[in-house]
């Protein structure tokens, strides 16, 4: 029991992100079908959209549960903008050669595709988006 308390403390950021990320890639996805079925929508354009619901909802959700950081709310949104709109480009990307080159489905791409981008999103969310400043005082305490 003590192993897994001691597991969950050290990859706490990367379990609630994956829970989180599931939730927004879900929402992502459901975005994107409901426009390229529902509404007949380009994919590309549904993907712009569905993108950017995905990304709004997941730093409300990683700001305030996961990584608890409250300041310079704007400056780390727009952080996690820029991370979201390169995950957006490399999703674009995988869609154009996905369903247009190599003619896979639709839906079955834009999985690939969020399955592809997530875990670079992870990193750059972690190391940038949301890191704290260490206090230097504390590092020479110990």
């Amino acid at each position: 029991m003590e192993l897994l308390k001691r597991l969950y403390a050290k990859f706490r950021h990367l379990i609630l992100y994956g829970i989180i990320g599931s939730f927004t890639a879900s929402l992502d996805f459901l975005v994107f079908t409901l426009l390229i079925r529902g509404l007949n929508f380009n994919y590309l354009v549904a993907n712009c959209i569905s993108v950017l619901v995905g990304i709004t909802t997941s730093f409300y959700l990683n700001r305030t549960y996961n990584f608890k950081v409250n300041d310079k709310t704007a400056q780390r949104f727009s952080i996690f903008l820029a991370v979201g709109l390169t995950g957006l480009l490399m999703s674009n990307f995988i869609l154009w050669v996905g369903i247009d080159k190599l003619h896979f489905n639709k839906s079955i791409t834009k999985l690939a595709s969020i399955v592809l981008v997530v875990f670079f999103q992870f990193l750059l969310n972690k190391f940038v988006t949301f890191r704290v400043k260490e206090d230097k005082s504390e590092l020479n305490n110990h």
